[in-house]
Order: structure tokens, then C-alpha cells, then sequence
């Protein structure tokens, strides 16, 4: 049994305040510096509380954007990230699941060594075969496009590993009775695993989501056309001006939108989220 005292509670509370705090106030901070003027901080000090200029400088970033930083508005952006967000998690989930499915369910030769090929892929990250894969995508002609922002990425070995090690806490037995009601590998797959699986997806889809939404070294190589522009790579820009102070309050405000996509995902995945992470029997 727990016992309760009023003293740990109080304690525990506080400290669980104060962890709240140290993560809420900087998000705060940048939406208070969203709402003022450009001029409100060639002082360097940051005010504390909401300006007049919300609806001004959050229209401004998201139908126009600011031409002299290159920065072009924020909806297109905000799209660029989308697609290039759903496209990499979606395609991670599907080769991830359905090379995991071969490697455990398939004996054929050499599948041991298969997988730990691709695992050992997680040795290089993209960071450090950046300059061969850049090659390889410049050669193709995918340079501005959505396939060279995606296509690179796609591949997973985390998920696949994690794919393969829920496969194998499945009974043989399940598998067994499929069998025996006539269903092939394909609709063992489809009607069996996949339900099965939905949790583990979901926690997958948004770490990889997330893992999509914040690259901007890979967008940053790819893409020299402003409408390929994804919003990190918009916010670097607004803060890294030239010959000038950066728009700080515009700055702010693109920060503020880029959060929405990724906290929306987790509101709405929250439930599936945890149970992905701490189920261990299904």
C-alpha cells in the first residue's frame, strides 16, 4: 500500500510545478514575443506580456511570409513538412512491417543475416553518409522534389527491429490456426497481425512524425527552390538575416505554427501513444 503524506504530497506536487514550468515558460516566452513589434526588442529586452500585433504578424507569416529573408509564407511550409512528415513515417511503418513479417515469418536462407544488415545500419545515420546519398539523389534528378526530401529517409532499422521482436512474442499457435482456416500469408497478415500491431504503430507513427517534422540538414541540402521549403529550414532563415536584426516577433510567430502539427499528433494518438510504449502482452 501507498502511504500518504501530506508532507510528500506537497513536495511531489511542487516539484512536479516546477517541472512544468521550466518546459511551459520558454513556449510561453516565444508566444508573448509573437504578439509585439519589430521594434520591442532592439532594446534586448523581452517583454512579459502579450502585445497588440497577434493577428497582424500571424497573418503576415502564413500568407505572405518575409521576402527579405527568403522565408515564403508559412502554409507552404507548413505543407512542404506535412508531406514530407506523413510520407516518411508512413513509408518507415509499412517497409519496416513488412520486412519484419519476411524476416520472421519467412524461412529462407540467410534471413538472420538480412536482418542484422539492416540493423546494422542504425551505424550510419544519415549525418554520415550524407555526401554519398546526396550524390545518388542529385544523379537520379530528384534535386526539389518531394521524393529526394523523402525517399532517402524512408528506410528504418529501429522499427524493424521492433516490428520482429513483437512478432515473435506471438504464439506459433495463432499462426497455426490461420493455417488451418485456409488463410495464406497475406491474410494472416492483413486480418491477424496488422490488428495486432495497431498499437505499436501508433507509437512508431508518431516518433517518426516527429523524427520527419524537425530534419532540416537533409531538406537544407536538397532543396534550393522556396517552394520546396520546409519550416524548419523557414525558421532558420528568419533567424540567420543578413546585414540586419532578425524579425524576432515574426520569428516567434513561425515557431508558435510549427508547433501545432506535432502536438495535435500526440493529442489525438496520446491513448495509442502509451499503450505502443508499455504494453508488453497483447
Amino acid at each position: 500500500m501507498v502511504e500518504h503524506r501530506p508532507l510528500l504530497n506537497i513536495l511531489t506536487h511542487l516539484v512536479l510545478i516546477l517541472g512544468v514550468a521550466t518546459v511551459v515558460f520558454p513556449v510561453y516566452l516565444a508566444f508573448v514575443a509573437s504578439t509585439h513589434g519589430y521594434s520591442d526588442f532592439l532594446s534586448g529586452l523581452a517583454p512579459l506580456l502579450p502585445g497588440p500585433r497577434l493577428i497582424e504578424n500571424y497573418t503576415q507569416m502564413w500568407t505572405t511570409g518575409l521576402s527579405t529573408a527568403g522565408a515564403p509564407p508559412v502554409w507552404l511550409m507548413l505543407t512542404n513538412s506535412l508531406i514530407m512528415s506523413l510520407t516518411i513515417a508512413i513509408g518507415k511503418i509499412a517497409i519496416s512491417i513488412l520486412s519484419a513479417y519476411a524476416i520472421v515469418y519467412f524461412k529462407f536462407p540467410f534471413r538472420l543475416l538480412a536482418f542484422w544488415m539492416i540493423f546494422i545500419t542504425l551505424m550510419l545515420p544519415v549525418e554520415v553518409r550524407i555526401m554519398p546519398t546526396f550524390k545518388v539523389v542529385a544523379d537520379l534528378g530528384l534535386l526539389n522534389t518531394y521524393a529526394g526530401l523523402t525517399v532517402p529517409l524512408i528506410a528504418s532499422a529501429t522499427a524493424t527491429f521492433l516490428f520482429r521482436q513483437f512478432f515473435l512474442t506471438i504464439p506459433d499457435e495463432l499462426m497455426e490456426a490461420a493455417r488451418v482456416d485456409g488463410a495464406g500469408p497475406m491474410k494472416f497478415f492483413r486480418d491477424i497481425l496488422l490488428p495486432l500491431s495497431r498499437t505499436n504503430i501508433a507509437a512508431l507513427f508518431v516518433i517518426l512524425f516527429i523524427y520527419g517534422w524537425v530534419q532540416y540538414l537533409w531538406p537544407l541540402l536538397v532543396t534550393t527552390e522556396s517552394r520546396y521549403y520546409t519550416l524548419v529550414m523557414g525558421i532558420k532563415r528568419l533567424a540567420a538575416v543578413a546585414d540586419s536584426d532578425p524579425y524576432w516577433n515574426l520569428v516567434m510567430a513561425a515557431v508558435m505554427l510549427a508547433m501545432l502539427p506535432p502536438v495535435l499528433v500526440i493529442i489525438l494518438m496520446q491513448r495509442l501513444f502509451i499503450k505502443g510504449l508499455v504494453e508488453t502482452e497483447k
